[in-house]
């Protein structure tokens, strides 16, 4: 079942696109990364998806079924700087949190101890890392154990001690079946944690799919002969690879990853008449296919 559909999503600031048709669905139970650049649109989707925006054109479902206010209520979303009061304890402003969503009290011991702050219950807001307030803002996003949690950029501005905390517990809420969609501007941060992707560039939706096709790593061997021609018809009749490109000096075999092995390549050519003189196995990084996929 998907626990989001986008159809047709358009947004317009007078003139200015943010999003242009959009379209995609959110499987349950995956963690799903919205990526883009700065200004890619994530925001304002998020905005829509939440209520806060209304889209110009298009709709969406939530579980199937249009969006109303019961089903936001089963939603834990964090879309901005968490807002607590400096001067009060977690577990005091946790509290807060509770009586405004109309909460009760019994959930705030376990979503702390799930954010790994119970032991700082006590401790002032305004004593908190960074890391620990994101935590906290988390923390009071699972109040009322919603089935879906929406977070805009859940690492930014963190050290790479919060960020690994933030992505360590994103991931241990999947285990716990919940349904996360997260905004990220970073590669990395997706690529670690998340099991499906959208990826946005000026409000077009590039493409979507599971993490491990859309952001597929590869293996490249890159080889030279003298006689190029030659190299490249007896390349046609080899085995394994899934294309093959021509650059400006070389040849390029483009291999799943860990799959390319060089010293099969070079007794290939070897027996068939052609002597390499070069051959260099590459590895196609995660940030070149995501520069490839927003700038085509």
């Amino acid at each position: 079942m998907d626990v989001l559909t986008l159809n047709g999503i358009t947004k317009y600031y007078k003139r200015i696109c943010a999003l242009n048709n959009v379209s995609f669905s959110v499987p349950e139970g995956s963690v799903f990364g919205i990526l883009g650049p700065n200004g890619s649109g994530k925001t304002t989707m998020l905005g829509i998806v939440m209520d806060i925006l209304k889209p110009s054109a298009g709709s969406f479902l939530f579980m199937g079924e249009p969006p109303s206010a019961a089903m936001r209520r089963r939603v834990g979303t964090l879309l901005e700087t968490p807002n607590f009061y400096h001067y009060l304890s977690a577990e005091r402003n946790l509290r807060i949190a509770a009586e405004i969503k109309g909460k009760g009290f019994e959930q705030i011991p376990s979503v702390l101890q799930k954010v790994n702050l119970y032991h700082r219950k006590d401790s002032k807001f305004s004593t908190y890392s960074l890391g620990m307030k994101q935590r906290l803002a988390i923390a009071s996003c699972l109040l009322g154990d919603p089935d879906v949690l929406v977070f805009d950029e859940p690492t930014n501005g963190l050290d790479p001690v919060g960020i690994a905390e933030i992505r360590e517990l994103i991931k241990n809420l999947a285990t716990e079946g919940k349904t996360i969609i997260m905004a990220s501007h970073l590669l990395d941060e997706v690529e670690k944690v998340c099991t499906h992707v959208a990826i946005l560039k000026t409000g077009n939706l590039i493409t979507a799919g599971n993490v491990d096709e859309v952001l597929v790593n590869e293996d490249i061997i890159e080889l030279g002969a003298a006689d190029m021609p030659m190299l490249e018809n007896i390349l046609r009749s080899l085995n394994g690879y899934k294309e093959i490109k021509r650059q400006k000096e070389y040849l390029q075999l483009l291999y799943t990853m860990g799959t390319a092995n060089l010293e099969n390549v070079n007794k290939f050519c070897f027996d068939n008449g052609v002597v390499l003189n070069h051959l260099q196995l590459k590895k196609k990084s995660l940030e070149t296919k995501f520069l490839e996929l927003t700038n085509k």
